[in-house]
């Protein structure tokens, strides 16, 4: 495309790209945009070095192999902010730029978009159905070793506690922590050996997995090498919700009550909810987070919505295939509030901004000005901006079963 539009003259024309999802995933009521600070650095960082244009020589032209030698991106990108919920049709980025510079970002910023807002969805739900119990990330061998710390970083935006990959802690800042294994376990002579072998350098405030062998007596073992101060037990195994209750009245039949219980083994948020009245303390997850739970990728495409005409005007363009047809022109968002501060629509406006009645909140943000990254911030605004956007949902999203958007997403 690019080297047609180059041989053409039509590279250089203005152009409006968009990213969005024409639906949610089947049951979803609502999605979570993660991956903007990637995306932003992506962007910043997006080059053709000598060895990727000897990699590219007999695939595009001598002009075209010159041209992106050159290239850096000089447009600019508006967009929701990340930890944001969105709906159907909601504008997560617009891209303004030539056709040449926009065209060329596609397949990163949906790479980037499509994973980290897959796993931040479904880490937004299990994080609703612990109900304030911390969840652990816990799924880095499960996925690709970069989609692992990816993964981290957007389930910590969409609010998980901590992670178990370092990488994650090392290039973003993601709390991390972690327990044994069943082969530390394993390594050694006896389960008290293990124990001891553990706290002797961990501190009693680590946590023992419990499930090796026998739970009742790994329990007891544990709280004799470790004293009551011994600071949670791990669970990975059999019906987690019986085990819990168990452990627990066992825990505090030995003098151990402030010790901890977490579970983990192929937890989703339907088997975090089913735990909601076991005493657990702390939910690890891996396989179904990094895989989305059921819904691995969003949907998300990005359109050419508008175009410089033969005159120099800005002309709406629109895809129309069946099933998957796109709507002309630049959009805006807000979401409609109530005056107790309820959402209740996704207001799109195409061509202008939509009104603000003076309970509602503009969406859209400055995130790069004429190639210029400006909309980088902290996680930690991110994973509050979350927080803050669920609870001004209705209160129908806490609910696990499938249903229809939260709100509907309206055209203005």
């Amino acid at each position: 495309m690019l080297q047609a539009a180059l041989a053409s003259g039509t590279a250089g024309r203005r152009s409006v790209f968009e990213l969005f999802p024409r639906r949610l995933p089947e049951g979803r009521r609502y999605g979570v945009v993660a991956g903007v600070g990637r995306a932003l650095d992506a962007i910043e960082s997006f080059r053709f070095d000598p060895d990727v244009l000897a990699a590219l020589g007999g695939v595009v032209d001598d002009a075209t192999l010159s041209w992106l030698a050159e290239y850096r991106f000089q447009g600019s990108a508006w967009g929701y902010a990340e930890g944001e919920v969105y709906f159907p049709h909601s504008p997560l980025l617009t891209v303004e730029a030539t056709f040449a510079d926009a065209v060329l970002l596609e397949t990163v910023l949906l790479s980037i978009y499509n994973h980290d807002s897959a796993i931040a969805s479904a880490a937004s739900r299990m994080t609703l159905a612990a109900g304030g119990r911390p969840c652990i990330e816990m799924g880095s061998r499960r996925t690709h070793e970069e989609a692992a710390v990816a993964a981290a970083r957007a389930a910590y935006v969409a609010g998980f506690e901590a992670t178990s990959n370092l990488a994650a802690r090392a290039r973003y800042g993601v709390p991390s922590t972690g327990t044994s294994a069943h082969a530390f376990t394993l390594l050694h002579d006896s389960e008290r050996d293990a124990f001891h072998a553990q706290v002797a350098s961990l501190g009693t405030g680590t946590t023992l997995l419990v499930d090796t062998y026998d739970i009742a007596e790994a329990v007891r073992v544990a709280v004799e090498v470790a004293g009551t101060g011994l600071g949670a037990v791990r669970i990975d195994s059999g019906d987690l919700g019986v085990l819990a209750h168990d452990v627990r009245r066992q825990l505090d039949e030995l003098g151990a009550h402030q010790t901890k219980i977490i579970v983990t083994s192929d937890l989703d948020e339907f088997a975090i909810a089913a735990l909601a009245a076991a005493p657990v303390d702390g939910y690890g997850v891996g396989t179904q987070l990094v895989t989305g739970s059921g819904a691995p990728t969003c949907g998300l495409v990005y359109k050419l919505v508008a175009r410089e005409g033969d005159r120099g005007e800005m002309v709406s363009v629109a895809k129309q295939s069946i099933d998957k047809s796109s709507i002309g022109g630049r959009k805006y968002a807000l979401r409609r509030r109530t005056v107790g501060g309820v959402a209740e629509a996704e207001v799109v406006g195409i061509g202008t901004p939509p009104v603000d009645d003076g309970d509602d909140r503009t969406l859209v943000t400055p995130l790069v000005l004429d190639g210029e990254i400006v909309g980088r911030e902290p996680l930690a605004v991110a994973r509050d901006r979350h927080r803050a956007a669920v609870a001004e949902l209705p209160i129908a999203v806490q609910s696990m079963m499938k249903g229809e958007p939260a709100i509907p997403t309206l055209f203005e």
